[in-house]
């Protein structure tokens, strides 16, 4: 807990050319050369691994009719396996849900099963799905081509 403020003026902010670790309170020379910090910067890469990981089970889908709600997308989608979540953006102003969704599952296979099947037909209408991609990767995608 930090010692209350003595009374009057607050003291004027860095000047923005000050070094990281001196306006953070650390002396100058801590910063990314100690172990404690390569070691916490290598536990938060590997949680962006397993993060990404889990994104590569995720399927997008296009063209929903206006009636279906997430609970028949996700027990239609069941039927190629388990099913995690079904997100169906809905619309503030209109009150409907956006005609588009991500259904997340439990394995790469599940999406396999998924995307194997040539058409998906829900209440008449035909599914457009494909495998969802980071928004990172198609960026990096296009600065390379």
């Amino acid at each position: 807990m930090r010692p209350p403020r003595p009374p009057g003026p607050a003291p004027p902010p860095p000047p923005f050319w000050a070094r990281r670790g001196e306006r953070a309170g650390r002396a100058a020379g801590a910063g990314r050369g100690r172990p404690q910090q390569r070691h916490k910067m290598a536990a938060a890469s590997a949680v962006r691994a397993a993060r990404r990981a889990r994104r590569s089970f995720d399927i997008f889908v296009a063209d929903v009719p206006w009636t279906v709600s997430s609970k028949e997308l996700k027990e239609y989608f069941a039927q190629f396996g388990a099913v995690q979540r079904c997100q169906l953006p809905f619309d503030k102003d209109t009150g409907f849900h956006k005609r588009y969704c991500w259904i997340k599952f439990s394995s790469p296979e599940d999406v396999q099963n998924t995307l194997q099947k040539d058409s998906h037909i829900l209440e008449g209408s035909k599914l457009s799905v494909k495998l969802q991609q980071s928004r990172r990767f198609n960026q990096q995608k296009e600065d390379n081509e």
